[in-house]
């Protein structure tokens, strides 16, 4: 795990590589890779790469980055973990190559001098790389099919700047800073800004399962994906009709035991975050039964919250005590939280309403000397934890039979004179317009803003501009689910929306400012295409029930029947007490007592952005 950038002047009146522009940009992420760091610029000065190491795999300086192919041909600096490395060492060793390191960058080398770009569908793991062919005069950029690791880029037209965070992009040159009403927009939707987009005109984010060549002779390529979520989930379906009955829990328990042995492959101790959900609960139950060393696990509370049922602490130490794995449990004071919020926000890649939670364990596990840790990330979408996953099918059911579906706008009107006094749910306003389809009633069931109070807290011409962006990118580039059953729709929506904008995004700039490695076994594409296919025939019972039954004591009747609660952050008490985050107040929409504090949240979180507080102090 390490944070990488580069140049490449790739138009022939563009300016060769500047040297410090470069050393700047990878030395703005320290903390991605504190271990060591490295730069270098090609004979002719048009290609600059650079690197920022957090070592995992070979910890020796054989596995320094950037690094060159023996012969200088190919060159790769490179962010995350190829779980599968080993396997495809062995395959091209038996092809007579010879290796210099025991690093699974050097395998990316060898395994692109054979494959050519499309060796990333042999990849199993997390990664975004720039790897240079000398010999093709061409740049290969790419990413992990569920986007776990990010890549920012800028294009001028003659020259592509890159990195891993969209922060250490623009502290460089040549990158248009002015704000993007598509990614502010997208942002106060959904809570995260969606891919492609960042909240500058001039970065953008290589799309989740993608690469992009940039070449010497032809120029800037575009984007191609090599995966998606809703061809894996059709794959997904063919595979899980051999699977005989009655043989689901054998199959489920085998392909996670599969990728929890794939995310332990680590020459430093692994540890794991243990909250009382079924998710995580499984996966250290699974990882104690193959790891070969004993496993350290977390788990996060607030004083606030003691005695409460959110408070996860008592549950986890149950389960922890019951899976026999070291267990400690950090509970902050209301104090500690309110310190650690400006380091939050200063770190903050891009406005997100989520993410706190994993900056506090991260911190946590960091401090307890751990340097991997294990995720229950993604068990929600794969087996369809969410309560979307029952929300959306009744909603679009609403829409169907609604009286006010030929005059949604006349039945929004009528919503905001009554509903406040009715107490309606302010998203139900938008169900005869917007419910009928899956994303639609996917966002009326878990959007932050709803489209029509946009107008609040934008300009016109802000909310048409972004708005517009937003749907011309998702006609030409949205992945199409519409003859998949609902139970699958949610799943590509959720994996999609959520996941991969949101949580993927959060762990990997949370986790990252603390020189943490965090690993997501649930969040596997192989995982993906074995399963998925699986829970959305049913043939997994309801939720995640399933789960804990692939250990071989299951988990505590205590733990199994405690509600879901998810991890509660105080935003609540820090929107209304703490100095610097009361900018939702000047909004009237936002002191209506009936809406959530997500909504308060995220435009407070984009007032402190410099590009979203241009956007959003021009109304």
């Amino acid at each position: 795990m390490c944070g990488l950038n580069g140049i490449f002047a790739y138009g022939q009146t563009a300016a060769a590589v500047n040297r410090d522009e470069l050393i700047r940009v990878r030395d703005s992420m320290a903390a991605r890779g504190p271990d060591g760091s490295g730069c270098w610029i090609s004979d002719d000065g048009r290609l600059g790469l650079a690197h920022r190491r957090l070592a995992i795999i070979d910890l020796t300086e054989a596995g320094a980055q950037p690094m060159h192919a023996v012969d200088g041909a190919q060159v790769i600096t490179f962010n995350g973990e190829i779980y599968n490395h080993l396997i495809l060492r062995e395959e091209l060793e038996r092809e007579g190559v010879l290796f210099r390191s025991h690093s699974d960058t050097e395998v990316l080398l060898h395994l692109y001098r054979k494959h050519g770009p499309s060796m990333v569908g042999r990849l199993r793991g997390m990664f975004a790389f720039a790897l240079w062919d000398a010999r093709e005069r061409q740049l290969l950029l790419a990413r992990d099919p569920h986007g776990i690791k990010p890549l920012y880029y800028a294009n001028d037209g003659n020259t592509i700047r890159f990195a891993s965070q969209v922060s250490s992009l623009i502290a460089g040159e040549g990158v248009d800073t002015r704000a993007d009403p598509a990614g502010a927009v997208g942002f106060l939707l959904w809570g995260s800004v969606p891919e492609p987009f960042t909240l500058y005109k001039g970065a953008s984010l290589l799309p989740a399962g993608s690469t992009l060549v940039v070449s010497q002779s032809r120029g800037l390529g575009q984007p191609v994906r090599y995966w998606k979520i809703s061809d894996a989930l059709r794959l997904s379906l063919h595979t899980a009709s051999a699977i005989p009955k009655g043989q689901e829990r054998a199959y489920l328990r085998e392909q996670l035991l599969d990728s929890v042995r794939a995310h332990l492959l680590a020459d430093v101790p692994v540890g794991a975050f243990l909250s009382a959900g079924l998710d995580s609960s499984t996966l250290v139950g699974l990882a104690r039964e193959v790891s070969t060393t004993r496993l350290q696990t977390l788990t996060l509370s607030f004083d606030d919250l003691q005695g409460t049922q959110h408070d996860e602490c008592p549950a986890a130490t149950e389960i922890a005590r019951h899976l026999d794995v070291d267990h400690e449990c950090i509970v902050l004071s209301a104090g500690a939280q309110e310190d650690e919020l400006e380091r939050f926000f200063a770190a903050m890649d891009q406005p997100t309403i989520d993410g706190i939670n994993t900056w506090f364990v991260s911190r946590a596990a960091r401090q307890a000397g751990l340097k991997v840790a294990l995720s229950g990330v993604g068990g929600d979408e794969l087996l369809g934890g969410y309560a979307t996953f029952e929300h959306v099918p009744r909603i679009r059911a609403q829409a169907s039979t609604s009286p006010w579906r030929h005059a949604p706008s006349l039945y929004r009107h009528v919503h905001d004179l009554l509903g406040a006094s009715l107490n309606w749910p302010a998203n139900n306003a938008g169900i005869p317009g917007y419910g009928s389809t899956a994303p639609g009633a996917y966002h009326l069931s878990k959007g932050v803003f709803m489209p029509w109070e946009l107008r609040h807290v934008l300009s016109a011409e802000t909310l048409r501009e972004g708005l517009n962006t937003l749907m011309e990118h998702d006609a030409a580039h949205a992945d199409s689910f519409d003859d998949l059953n609902d139970f699958a729709q949610v799943a590509c929506l959720e994996s999609i929306r959520y996941m991969r904008n949101q949580l993927l995004r959060d762990t990997d700039w949370v986790s990252m400012a603390h020189s943490l490695e965090i690993r997501t076994p649930l969040v596997d594409h192989r995982l993906t295409e074995s399963i998925l296919g699986l829970a959305a025939s049913g043939r997994l019972g309801s939720g995640k029930q399933m789960l804990p039954q692939t250990l071989p004591n299951s988990l505590p009747g205590s733990v199994l029947d405690r509600p879901k609660s998810g991890f509660v952050v105080p935003t609540w008490r820090w929107l209304r007490h703490h100095a610097g985050l009361e900018a939702w107040k000047s909004v009237p929409l936002l002191k209506q007592t009936r809406l959530s504090d997500s909504r308060r949240w995220a435009y407070t979180l984009l007032s402190r952005h410099p590009a979203g507080r241009t956007l959003l102090h021009a109304r």
